[in-house]
């Protein structure tokens, strides 16, 4: 399989790179110095091929191992990493292969990894997950270049951070049937004396629910006024719900007495987002 490697050598490259990926909403991952684009794959049967890029904002030059690992999604949207799948999930891992497994980026430096699903035709109707994962190579000191302690008898200990990055990759087989709906809304107080909204979002069908949330105070008089918009939330398979606190924005003075919250949840796309679900929730 023959790869692409894109190298970034003057730093007016690399700046245009990360503009250009600042102006497409919710499609890159960052953690440490990598950058990721984009932050979940999926093949839906339209492609058997996806390029994942990997680019190195930082000052040094990074190593990363490339591997395939399994998460739980818990109903609180955190994710606990498995061996065996629970009752009606389905892993993705025995069906992708991808190249290389191991990328090395000088600072400035960006490269593709390309992912192949295979044998899509003997897989059953329905969703299969796996998660990439990237995780940085720590630098190890060459035997003999430790800076020599001035006190020889004191214990000397060195921490070496290690980041990594997980993204998900999703196998779609037939037709989604997948449908969302959102309750059990709850207007609360945080410690910080701001106001928070817990909602639950509840999945129904074959596939993930994928999308954006927007929280609208609707006044008596109909002034409308975004409180909140969050970019990118799953509901994965094989849960059936997920339950999410939603920040509103402390400096917008709003009259939580009176007016009505409109939450709108809707689907990712370039072209026409599919609204999902919208629900109010009366302020009294």
């Amino acid at each position: 399989m023959q790869m692409s490697n894109l190298k970034f050598r003057n730093i007016h490259f690399i700046i245009g790179f990360l503009l250009a990926m600042l102006t497409i909403p919710q499609v890159s991952n960052a953690q440490g110095n990598l950058l990721i684009t984009p932050r979940r794959v999926v093949f839906d049967g339209s492609r058997r091929v996806m390029d994942i890029t990997l680019a190195n904002t930082g000052i040094d030059t990074a190593t990363y191992n490339i591997s395939l690992i399994q998460y739980r999604m818990n109903e609180d949207g955190s994710f606990t990493e498995i061996s065996e799948p629970d009752p009606g999930q389905k892993f993705a891992d025995g069906n992708l292969r991808f190249f290389p497994r191991r990328v090395t980026l000088a600072p400035n430096e960006a490269q593709m990894v390309k992912m192949q699903v295979t044998n899509l035709n003997k897989l059953e109707p329905g969703e299969y997950r796996s998660h990439a994962y990237f995780r940085s190579v720590p630098i190890v000191t060459a035997l003999g270049e430790e800076a020599q302690n001035i006190d020889s008898t004191a214990l000397s200990i060195q921490l070496i951070p290690i980041f990594g990055i997980s993204i998900p990759v999703i196998i779609r087989v037939g037709t989604s049937d997948m449908s969302a709906t959102i309750s059990d809304m709850k207007l609360q107080t945080t410690p910080e004396n701001t106001k928070q909204l817990s909602i639950k979002i509840n999945r129904e069908g074959s596939m993930s629910v994928y999308g954006d949330i927007q929280v609208t105070h609707v006044a008596p008089s109909g002034v409308e006024t975004v409180l909140s918009n969050i970019n990118g939330l799953a509901v994965y398979t094989p849960n059936k719900s997920r339950i999410v606190n939603i920040d509103l924005n402390p400096e917008k003075e709003i009259d939580y007495t009176t007016g009505k919250l409109v939450v709108t949840f809707v689907g990712q796309s370039n072209t026409k987002p599919q609204k999902y679900t919208e629900e109010v929730f009366n302020l009294k």
